[in-house]
């Protein structure tokens, strides 16, 4: 067989620029310092500012580099670990665990007919919501929603905490009183929506990954946990570690 015509092809200039920035990146800067202007970095490399913005872009899009608004461009901390598959299984909220989810609020609300087809309620029978989100280094990385049906938690009529953050704490406490039976996971790339964007300091339509819990117990499922990670700070791991994890890619490291 004959060769392709991607064999052919030279590779793009920016491309070529990418790696030798990368390699910048790896020896000259750390986590959170902001790279020299546009001008500086083209006059620097010795090329056209239109190849060093595709450059700039491809890094972002692989989670090396982050824009912030009113920053600048800045070196981007390591990937967040999205644990699945784990043979560990914990409630969310569990103080025993590794989970640096901060709760935000909670509230009663009829659910989707997807999620009240998951959790097996009735299509008009509110549920507990549990909103959740996560920071690493400063930034959002993710954003939660926990369905909790009202079944899972029935003794929280006598708890005194109408709404906020304590509700949520009070709401997972009681969640924590079943006992765990397992849990399953699945994850889909996807588009953050409008309010997953705000939250997570996004543009809508932005890549993000969607990680989807069922935690079982008594046989039905007793909580349903829709989680969205931010597709250019996270990445999956797969073992029995257990919890969301931080961890640092090798090749990530910057000195």
């Amino acid at each position: 067989m004959g060769t392709t015509q991607l064999e052919t092809v030279p590779e793009p200039k920016y491309w070529h620029l990418k790696t030798v920035l990368t390699e910048a990146l790896d020896s000259e800067f750390s986590v959170g310092e902001i790279l020299p202007n546009e001008r500086d970095l083209a006059a620097r490399f010795g090329v056209a500012r239109a190849t060093l913005r595709q450059a700039l872009e491809q890094l972002e899009l692989e989670g090396r580099l982050q824009r912030r608004r009113g920053v600048g461009t800045t070196v981007a901390p390591p990937r967040v670990g999205v644990a699945v598959g784990t043979e560990h299984h914990v409630w969310p909220g569990t103080t025993t665990a590794t989970d640096d989810w901060q709760p935000v609020d909670s509230t009663l609300e009829v659910p989707s007919a997807a999620v009240a087809g998951a959790l097996e309620t009735g299509h008009d029978e509110p549920v507990h919501i549990v909103r959740r989100s996560r920071m690493t280094h400063g930034q959002p990385v993710a954003a939660e929603l926990l369905y909790i049906p009202q079944s899972s938690v029935p003794d929280l009529s006598a708890i005194d905490a109408p709404s906020g953050a304590a509700r949520a704490r009070a709401v997972l406490r009681e969640l924590q009183r079943l006992g765990l039976e397992g849990q399953d996971s699945a994850v889909e790339l996807g588009s953050a929506r409008a309010d997953d964007a705000k939250q997570l300091d996004r543009l809508p339509g932005a890549p993000v990954l969607v990680v989807t819990t069922r935690f079982f117990s008594q046989g039905r499922t007793a909580a349903l946990s829709v989680a969205t990670y931010r597709a250019d700070t996270c990445r999956l791991t797969f073992g029995d570690s257990g919890g969301v994890e931080i961890h640092e890619d090798p090749e990530r490291r910057a000195s």
